[in-house]
């Protein structure tokens, strides 16, 4: 236990000490918190510019209902053609466009947009929806129905979706837990990214120093005073300590910030303004308990992928006598994770469908698929289960990895090939 102490502490704090690591665990915090704030800020503060646009109307039922939106301001000319107005309405006398509506509205081009700079959706939208309304009412005027106006009036509604976890409690209780899917989306993406690049960056540290000590003949003179097996377990361990290091210390950053720097930024009103999302937001980022209870399955989750992954690249680190040789096996590492971030995406669209649920079970790309679908508010079994399951793995592909490490750190000269491997493995 002592070597691998001395190896853990050696690893740990060769890495630790340096520079990139502090600027990187001071940064990151504030770029996952503004990642997941900044679509609800840029919701809520990028307001477009209000556009001038000319009207021709040749149906004679559009332009008298069209009405002053966000998006755009309406100027009506019916007594000139298409091709004059596109003659004096161009970029240099400050009108943004000429909206040409054909004599009969619902035919197909009667409806035309000529602009003088680059459109958006925004105002497209705005634009269609006004006339699709206003031609659906002048329909519903042939069928003579009285008060129609009136009628359109008391029926029109608008339903803003709140949405809650059956928790067991009653609403007359007050503590039934209302939930945001597009603050989940946001989370998991953020959570999954962050996962995916830890699992990376940190294997790839493990990759690189077996390689190194291995070229440089390092390893050879370490084997004299601890086993193969105590060596790759202390650079595993030690590595993994650096990225929970880094993790505690963004958890501390985040959660200060959660609890005395966001409800300063974010008043009620302003959550108010900006809807449910930047609503849900808000509750979100401001619930300490909540994000500690992220960042505690994170820990958990890097942990396992980490740990399962460092062993496979330990065991191409040992198999190969430089980073370009280690490719072949790199490779076919990876396939998994990059499986893992194509199945996330799928986990927005239904967190509990059979894909999602099966690949947050399986080990190799359970860390990502179900860091991904927390948020949303799984079930406590699954993740349990597929914590069991990922740390239970990670012992046997330990033990696995060990046959192979053991020895390929005495090969030098030659490119290991899978049939070598085979054969490590069965000894």
């Amino acid at each position: 236990m002592r070597n691998i102490y001395l190896i853990i502490s050696r690893e740990y704090l060769e890495r630790v000490r340096k520079k990139s690591f502090i600027i990187v665990t001071l940064l990151m915090p504030i770029l996952m918190i503004a990642m997941m704030v900044a679509p609800s800020l840029m919701m809520l503060y990028s307001k477009s510019e209000q556009k001038q646009v000319v009207v021709i109307d040749r149906s004679g039922v559009v332009a008298d209902n069209l009405y002053e939106s966000a998006e755009a301001t309406f100027i009506r000319e019916d007594g000139m053609s298409k091709s004059e107005a596109c003659n004096i309405y161009n970029e240099e006398s400050g009108i943004f466009g000429i909206l040409y509506i054909g004599e009969v509205v619902d035919a197909r081009d009667s409806v035309q947009l000529i602009t003088n700079s680059s459109s958006s959706m925004l105002l497209e939208e705005s634009i269609s929806s006004q006339i699709e309304a206003i031609v659906e009412r002048e329909k519903l005027k042939e069928y003579n129905i009285e008060n129609l106006d009136e009628i359109l009036a008391k029926i029109e509604t608008n339903i803003e979706l709140a949405t809650f976890v059956n928790n067991g409690a009653t609403e007359d209780d007050g503590e039934m837990e209302s939930t945001s899917t597009g603050v989940s989306y946001i989370l998991g993406i953020v959570l999954g990214m962050l996962l995916y690049m830890i699992i990376i960056l940190y294997g790839q540290m493990v990759l690189t120093s077996v390689v190194e000590e291995k070229a440089s003949r390092v390893i050879d003179v370490m084997v004299t005073s601890c086993t193969p097996f105590q060596l790759m377990m202390g650079k595993i361990i030690g590595i993994a300590a650096v990225a929970l290091t880094q993790i505690a210390i963004w958890a501390l950053l985040v959660l200060s910030a959660s609890k005395f720097v966001m409800p300063m930024l974010f008043t009620s009103d302003i959550a108010s303004a900006g809807g449910a999302l930047l609503d849900g937001a808000l509750g979100t980022v401001t619930d300490t308990g909540y994000i500690a209870t992220l960042f505690a399955y994170l820990a958990l989750f890097i942990l396992g992928g980490f740990l399962l992954y460092a062993s496979l690249y330990a065991a191409s680190g040992s198999a190969v006598d430089s980073i370009q040789d280690s490719q072949q096996y790199n490779t076919v590492i990876m396939l998994p994770i990059f499986l893992s971030m194509i199945i996330m995406m799928t986990v927005f669209n239904d967190p509990n469908s059979p894909i999602a649920f099966w690949c947050s079970m399986i080990p190799f790309t359970s860390p990502i698929v179900m860091i991904a679908r927390i948020p949303f508010g799984i079930p406590t079994w699954e993740i349990v289960t597929s914590l069991v399951i990922l740390y239970l793995t990670f012992i046997a592909m330990t033990y696995l990895a060990a046959k192979i490490f053991r020895v390929g750190i005495f090969m030098h000269g030659k490119r290991t090939s899978w049939r070598e491997l085979w054969l490590w493995l069965k000894e």
